[in-house]
């Protein structure tokens, strides 16, 4: 299929916690490769399924990839879990389906990740720094939660405020949940730099 759609908040969608994945099948595979694609043309360094909309549990990243051509070493996870977390650090972090925005964000300084790669073996991987910032992102996406949660409710709804008003002035319809149809693909990009 290619490169896809990335949704934007407030798409309910990207409010699902996804499901477990119980078998890989070529399906799967293509939905990284597709991923991947998506990931690296938009730039970011990471993506999950329900950012495109599918509601299952994998992710794909490549955190030493820069938009400078810099080489490409992707990787697959699925059904990924954080099993141990320690320490604090404060990243500023954006996000593909959070246009036009970063924050500031409390994340565990170093983490412990256990997935499955797409031959069903076993990932075990410790990261810290800026790897670590991306797993806890990516792994919230899979539950339903976008970075602006972990910021302050002042900087979140200056966020939210500023975002209708721009969809509205678009001629989109905001209802007060926030349900609306996925921004046309043409609208994704906005900040400058590389995204979660």
């Amino acid at each position: 299929m290619g490169i896809r759609d990335v949704l934007q908040f407030p798409d309910p969608r990207l409010r699902r916690r996804s499901e477990p994945i119980e078998k890989i099948t070529d399906e799967l595979r293509q939905l990284a490769a597709d991923m991947l694609e998506t990931m690296y043309d938009e730039p970011g360094i990471g993506l999950a399924a329900p950012q495109v909309g599918a509601s299952v549990r994998l992710v794909v990243l490549d955190t030493q990839w820069t938009a400078d051509d810099a080489d490409r070493k992707p990787c697959v996870f699925v059904n990924p879990e954080l099993t141990e977390r320690s320490g604090e650090l404060i990243w500023n972090e954006g996000c593909l389906s959070v246009p036009d925005f970063s924050a500031d964000v409390k994340r565990a300084e170093r983490v412990v990740l256990r997935a499955l790669d797409l031959e069903g073996r076993e990932v075990i991987e410790t990261a810290s720094g800026l790897r670590a910032v991306c797993f806890q992102h990516e792994v919230d996406h899979l539950d339903g939660v976008l970075f602006i949660d972990r910021i302050s409710r002042l900087k979140r709804n200056l966020y939210v405020g500023k975002r209708k008003k721009l969809l509205e002035e678009g001629g989109e319809r905001w209802t007060s949940s926030g349900e609306r149809p996925p921004v046309p693909i043409g609208t994704r990009r906005g900040t400058t730099g590389i995204k979660l």
